[in-house]
């Protein structure tokens, strides 16, 4: 017994150690922490139960056989981030450079498998140099098992991916199927293929930074839903978004005390919205107002800010937030923003995250870049994502909503449960000088008369009431009243039932 005790006791100190304390050294000196201490960082104290600590790879090919170290450079298990139940998986890159055997893939199987029977998010810290070579194919089966398992997974449990160091080759299609994917600055990147492999193929000189880095995926492609600074402050800020989630698609949002009253009024709402129709204002500020605490939780700050999307709570409950942002592009929707709303808004939707969309939009972006890139599309992409939500959806129009933009925010004909619209709102089918110059071209030399033309129309359209007198908008309210009329709309919402005709899935325009 003592023998078997002590042989116990040296293969745990052997997997925690991983690749050695060399190893362990120089991924400090990278400004990395390793596999344990992150999970250590993210999870609650002494929360962690550890599985197949003691697993190892079979690969007898290429002197492998001599190189055996428990856990075979991935820790697994579950834990708990402020009380709730969450299975982590942790890369370690002191063992064979993180990169994944077929046993590192079936612990990872083994981890997603028992998140699904239990109902519980799952979050994946990545930090692995691709497949392990001297596997050949079993180690590309492995990759396969896990995306089968991430598709398998989407919308029944969140997923989230932290993208730690390198994610390279057929590794990057795991996050890519996860519903959030987080970077650190400096130490993290993404690609398909490396540097060398551009140079070779395109005779492109980029750095593995400029190609698939944090800041390049979070301001550029759009792929990471965040950068940040170093692993301390993303394992901190992954927590606190982690609060927002809740843990399957058959739970509601988790709910967390507040102090901050339901009908608290803000009477500076009334003065956000600039007299000059043409002035930008910044919608965060109207968010913020509203949200519990004053809190926002933005997701993909850097990239498409002409749209804006996050979570804040409202009595202390999940709200996703979809808004136009006029001080970029005046709001207008194009194909970057059309696709990050609606991966947002279907994320909510699955999750059973109700919505609140505030609109300020002119229309979509017009040019030749845009329609060669598909925005017609892309566009479909925004108003599908709406039109097959079933989740509580609360709209206000602050100023312009113009044209089929108008229809895509969560229109009344959309769904939406309940639209209300502030006085300053203008729903139209375009701005009145644009409409005037169409209805009335033959006037078009004389000036007076199309600026006595287009002031008519502002006044006829520039409104909210001709939408209202169709029931299109449900309520116009004062600014100031917002908070009180979003969170008695949640409430009267909170039981809604609505389903879609049976179908095996729709056929979203991708």
């Amino acid at each position: 017994m003592q023998d078997i005790i002590k042989q116990l006791e040296e293969k745990r100190q052997s997997a925690r150690l991983g690749g050695g304390q060399k190893r362990i050294d120089a991924q400090h000196a990278k400004g990395k922490l390793t596999a344990r201490e992150r999970l250590d960082l993210l999870l609650d104290d002494n929360s962690f139960e550890e599985w197949d600590m003691f697993v190892e790879h079979r690969c007898t090919d290429f002197g492998m056989q001599q190189q055996q170290i428990p856990g075979d450079g991935v820790v697994i298990g579950y834990g708990t981030i402020n009380g709730r139940l969450v299975f982590v998986f942790s890369q370690d890159f002191t063992v064979f450079g993180g990169a994944l055997s077929e046993a590192h893939a079936e612990k990872i199987c083994k981890l997603m498998d028992q998140a699904m029977k239990v109902g519980a998010p799952v979050i994946g810290l990545n930090d692995s140099g691709g497949a392990r070579i001297q596997e050949g194919v079993a180690s590309l089966g492995g990759y396969a098992e896990v995306f089968q398992r991430n598709v398998i997974a989407s919308g029944v449990v969140p997923q989230i991916s932290m993208v730690m160091g390198p994610c390279a080759g057929g590794a990057v299609y795991s996050p890519a199927i996860t519903d959030f994917i987080f970077m650190v600055q400096d130490s993290s990147y993404m690609f398909v293929t490396g540097p060398d492999v551009v140079k070779t193929v395109t005779h492109e000189e980029v750095s593995a930074e400029q190609l698939g880095g944090a800041l390049t995926h979070s301001s550029v492609s759009g792929v990471a839903d965040l950068a940040f600074e170093n692993d301390v402050d993303a394992l901190a800020k992954l927590r606190h978004f982690f609060n927002f989630l809740p843990a399957n698609n058959r739970e509601k949002p988790p709910q967390w005390p507040t102090e901050d009253p339901a009908d608290r009024v803000d009477m500076s709402l009334d003065t956000v919205i600039p007299a000059d129709p043409n002035k930008p204002y910044d919608m965060h500020e109207v968010i913020t107002k509203i949200a519990d605490e004053g809190e926002f939780f933005e997701l993909q700050v850097s990239y498409a800010k002409n749209i804006i999307i996050g979570f804040m709570r409202i009595e202390g409950s999940t709200v996703g937030v979809v808004a136009n942002q006029p001080m970029v592009l005046a709001g207008c929707l194009d194909i970057d923003a059309s696709r990050k709303a609606a991966r947002f808004i279907r994320f909510c939707d699955a999750f059973n995250i109700p919505l609140f969309t505030l609109v300020d939009v002119p229309g979509f972006m017009p040019g030749t870049s845009q329609e060669y890139g598909g925005i017609i599309k892309h566009g479909a992409k925004l108003l599908y994502a709406y039109a097959e939500c079933t989740v509580p959806k609360v709209t206000l129009i602050t100023r312009k909503a113009y044209g089929g933009a108008y229809d895509v925010m969560s229109s009344k004909h959309l769904r939406g449960d309940v639209n209300l619209a502030w006085p300053t709102a203008e729903i139209a089918v375009m701005g009145a000088k644009g409409a005037v110059e169409i209805i009335f071209r033959k006037d078009i030399g004389d000036q007076a008369k199309i600026d006595a033309r287009t002031e008519e129309y502002r006044v006829k359209f520039a409104n909210p009431f001709i939408a209202s007198k169709r029931g299109y908008v449900d309520d116009v309210i004062m600014p100031h009243s917002t908070r009180g009329r979003l969170a008695r709309s949640l409430a009267m919402l909170r039981n809604k039932a609505l389903e879609n005709p049976w179908r095996k899935h729709g056929n979203i325009p991708l």
